[in-house]
């Protein structure tokens, strides 16, 4: 079973439709119980990061995603659910994470060329990192996903699985062991999207690396 984490940020019910869309079990939730009971173990998120660690902060969720994640229950992050998976975030101030990958978020106007649009938003093609990671064994490089975001994790390339080009190469997706995020979203990303969901839904527990 598939617990998507519940903490009042995120299109959660998208999410569990596409995974109702290949068959796998899911549940909304914020209950501690039901997560420590879950195979697998998804965090969305859409809107400011300061506020979405605060709302983890408050319901006690952070150190139970942490806790399970050390236990090496699969854990994917999506969009700022992939952010706060990191060190740090330099949105509108410094905030912490979840510190469960190393690096920080950072604008991607301090990056990208002078007068491409912020947020970027729309389909772009992943180029991904060799050797390929498991969650992306079932799609090639050049297949298209959905973002939309303003701001990208900066971390070292052993952690990065997937960039994509939007004037600059944008951390896409990255990795720690069991510990992956997609800063896009694979519920909006056709049926690319859907085969990286079924890449998740096979894979094992493991200890963070």
């Amino acid at each position: 079973m598939i617990a998507i984490v519940d903490y009042g940020v995120g299109n959660l019910f998208s999410l569990q439709s596409s995974l109702r869309a290949i068959g796998a079990e899911s549940v909304v939730t914020g209950d501690t119980d039901m997560l420590a009971r879950a195979d697998r173990i998804i965090l969305p998120g859409v809107g400011a990061f300061a506020d979405a660690a605060a709302k983890l902060r408050g319901t006690g969720l952070d150190r139970v995603l942490v806790e399970l994640a050390g236990r090496g229950t699969p854990l994917l992050g999506i969009c700022l659910g992939m952010q706060l998976l990191f060190d740090v975030s330099m949105e509108y101030g410094r905030h912490a994470g979840l510190g469960l990958i190393p690096g920080r978020v950072i604008p991607i106007s301090d990056v990208i060329p002078a007068g491409l649009k912020i947020p970027h938003m729309g389909w772009n093609a992943l180029e991904l990192s060799a050797p390929v990671h498991p969650l992306f064994r079932s799609i090639r490089s050049g297949e298209c996903v959905y973002f939309v975001h303003s701001f990208f994790a900066e971390c070292g390339a052993e952690y990065v699985t997937a960039t994509a080009e939007y004037g600059a190469p944008l951390t896409a997706a990255a990795a720690n062991g069991n510990v992956m995020g997609c800063q896009f979203h694979p519920e909006k990303s056709g049926d690319a999207g859907l085969q990286i969901l079924r890449s998740f839904c096979r894979m094992e527990a493991a200890t963070i690396c």
